[in-house]
């Protein structure tokens, strides 16, 4: 196609919004818009495998046995472009498995290594993050060869527990069955700094403090995965740095134990790399030009491997054989006094004392030459703080008992996100129950749902009160890391059945009379709750005049409290929920912004979003029974009231208290209804306005219904693995 030059010097002829590099978005005109972006990833359009490709289904059919040799042989096959420390891709393949699994936090379920995320921005060009890039394209003749059958996401995570089982560790295990996503996900936030490495201090209320860590983030600086190995703002001070360590781990669900054997384990092989100036170094692969081709972190002034290798700028191997699982680490920390100096680079580093010669590691190139080892901040915090240095000096005395306790931290760090083990596949998937997994216990379906409806409705329950606990019990899943929802019933447990969004009471008296049709009938409880919500439903949209019967699949199970970790379970307490027009309390982000970070860890798009809280409304299920954004005379009908009204210009909108809002009759003043917020945002933001006019139509009352049964019914079953839906 020709173009046509216009005239004038330097003037572009395309439109400057198709300019991705310097085009301003909606967002940039207009930044106080609610912005709608983090519910369209669930749009198929990035995805280039059509719809009829399951990856989990697919990876079944891989021969796992192949692919494990090429992996094994992989790691010390070294390539002439990037050749291998001490011929070994061992520690490389670790520290990619790791930066991507590592960088999962609890609070939120987000980040880690299930969806491949590392492969972009921001991941992949992380400072802390550098060389990964060579990593993942060693890999890549082992993915080509396989294509289909292995997602990025399985073949990163399992070239660490490749690496550490060629090294000689006897690993937990390994599952398959992470499934790639094909942009970034823009839903997990990294922070607010604009600027790599930026002091802590800007997370911190109080940087003496680590709690004081702005949630949900989990590492201390922007671009690291945990804390920065030079100290604190790289500051050395190992007491210090232990308080951050110790925190940090906690945010992604690791205890003092795991959190020195990950330490422990994970500089046991390979070692750092700053034999240079790391400021020299070309940038980082979403900077770099074409002709890179995805690669960073060029070297200028040298080859950049081996020797010549800069990374983070600290120097060394910590064991005296980086190549080999053993108990060097803690042999070598307490067997010497370690003194702070400086790396080639200028980083800070500790090396031992008087170290005797044989046990130096070798140099990367040449085995006659031998090197100090070296050690971190964080290194020294495991000798220096009490409670850690206990913990390390049982390692020490027991290998055994340490390269358990590692093996299962590691599967534990690698596997956290996948949620429970029914989404393992593989033949070395372990079969073991582990508490962080949530187990929940094979439920029954054989028996006669039409039979505990009945009862259900001869309950006495009301449908507000029926749908509002089948609500609270589905609305803590979390695809981020596949936690929560109605499976297991845990609403009746500590800590969920004290949580303040469950209002206890209003749960107490509902499950008094559901728990005794579960006994009487053979269904679970978790079963019961979700067939007493649609009870409710199915009643309300016959009062609004559609007979409509709510899918429902048996099968759930009930949890007891031995298979709930109820720490953890804190992470998933809900604060907010605008689908049942609750606040607990101020926040510095909106009602409506809250409301989209739920929808989008629920799995839902904004249409879903949509018209749930338009028959959540209606069907008089707002916490507290408030009357906020009940825009109806017929409370209990699935009617389309809510957006009807909304819509209705015969109303204005007055603000009347902190959140609140009056809808008046424009003509008489007179007050009809209240609204908060999160009601009024679908009719103020345009995009939202757009659904909120389809079922508002006189023509939509039964698309209204038939669309609400359907997102409900998704947000029930979110958690039903054994469906084959996730």
């Amino acid at each position: 196609m020709a173009v046509e030059k216009l005239s004038g010097e330097g003037k572009c002829p395309f439109m400057h919004g198709a300019n991705t590099e310097s085009g301003a978005t909606n967002m940039d005109w207009w930044p106080k818009s609610l912005n709608l972006d983090i519910l369209h990833q669930h749009d198929a359009k990035t995805n280039p495998m059509g719809e009829d490709f399951e990856y989990r289904e697919e990876v079944k059919k891989l021969n796992f046995e192949a692919l494990k040799k090429d992996m094994h042989d992989l790691m010390t096959d070294s390539q002439e472009w990037w050749p291998a420390d001490w011929g070994h891709y061992g520690g490389l393949m670790i520290r990619l498995s790791w930066h991507a699994a590592g960088s999962y936090r609890v609070s939120d379920g987000r980040g880690g290594g299930g969806t491949g995320n590392i492969r972009f921005a921001p991941l992949n060009s992380w400072p802390d993050n550098v060389s990964l890039d060579k990593a993942r394209r060693l890999l890549w003749p082992v993915k080509k060869k396989y294509g289909n059958q292995v997602s990025w996401a399985d073949l990163i995570v399992m070239a660490g527990t490749i690496a550490y089982e060629n090294m000689g560790l006897k690993t937990y295990g390994f599952a398959f069955g992470r499934e790639d996503i094909w942009h970034p996900e823009k839903d997990t936030y990294w922070g607010a700094e604009k600027e790599w490495l930026a002091p802590s201090d800007e997370r911190y209320e109080d940087v003496e403090n680590p709690a004081t860590m702005e949630n949900p983030l989990a590492s201390v600086q922007m671009g690291l995965i945990y804390v920065n190995p030079e100290g604190v703002n790289g500051q050395s001070d190992p007491l210090k740095t232990a308080a951050q360590v110790r925190e940090t781990f906690a945010r992604m669900a690791m205890d003092d134990e795991e959190t020195v054997a990950l330490t422990a384990g994970g500089h046991t092989v390979g070692k750092c790399h700053g034999n240079g100036d790391a400021n020299k170094l070309g940038p980082e692969p979403e900077a770099a030009d074409v002709e890179s081709q995805g690669f960073g972190w060029s070297n200028p002034g040298g080859k950049g491997v081996g020797r010549d290798a800069i990374t983070s700028g600290i120097e060394g191997a910590w064991t005296t054989e980086p190549t080999k699982w053993d108990n060097g680490y803690f042999d070598l920390l307490f067997k010497y006094e370690w003194e702070l100096k400086k790396s080639p680079a200028g980083a800070n580093q500790w090396e031992p004392i008087d170290i005797a010669e044989e046990d130096k590691p070798v140099d990367v190139e040449d085995p006659s030459i031998r090197h100090n080892p070296i050690m971190t901040d964080a290194d020294m915090a495991m000798k220096m703080d009490p409670t850690y240095r206990k913990i390390a000096e049982k390692f020490r005395d027991d290998q055994e008992y340490f390269s358990e306790v590692f093996a299962r931290a590691w599967f534990k760090l690698t596997h956290r996100d996948m949620g429970p083990k029914e989404r393992y596949i593989g033949p070395e998937a372990p079969q073991e129950d582990l508490v962080w997994q949530d187990p929940v216990p094979a439920g029954n379906s054989d028996y006669d749902v039409a039979a505990v409806k009945a009862k259900i409705a001869d309950s006495g329950l009301s449908v507000s009160e029926m749908v509002a606990t089948a609500w609270d019990s589905a609305r803590t899943f979390r695809g981020s890391d596949y936690r929560g929802g109605a499976n297991g019933a845990r609403i009746r447990l500590a800590p969920q059945k004290d949580w303040e969004g469950n209002e206890p009471d209003r749960l107490g008296k509902v499950l008094s009379a559901l728990e005794p049709i579960a006994a009487d009938t053979g269904a679970s409880i978790a079963d019961v709750i979700v067939l007493a919500g649609n009870v409710g439903i199915e009643k309300a949209a016959k009062a609004a005049g559609f007979d409509v019967e709510v899918p429902f699949a048996p099968g759930r199970g009930d949890a007891t409290d031995e298979m709930t970790d109820a720490d953890s379970f804190q992470y998933l307490e809900p604060i907010h929920d605008g689908y049942r027009n609750w606040l607990k309390d101020d926040y510095v982000v909106s009602a409506e912004e809250l409301m989209l970070d739920r929808t989008q860890l629920m799995g839902l798009t904004a249409s879903e979003m949509t018209v749930l809280v338009g028959g959540m409304r209606v069907l008089g299920t707002n916490h507290g029974d408030t009357k906020h954004g009940v825009f109806t005379d017929n409370e209990g009908a699935l009617s389309n009231d809510f957006f009807v009204n909304l819509t209705d210009m015969a109303y204005s909108w007055k603000p009347s208290g902190k959140g609140v809002y009056d809808i008046c009759d424009r003509k008489t003043g007179e007050k009809k209804w209240s609204a908060t917020r999160i009601d009024l945002v679908f009719g103020s933001n345009s995009i939202l306005r757009a659904y909120a006019e389809v079922y508002a139509q006189d023509d939509n009352k039964e698309k209204f219904v038939n669309d609400f049964v359907a997102a409900w019914t998704k947000v029930m079953n979110a958690d039903r693995f054994d469906l084959g839906s996730n």
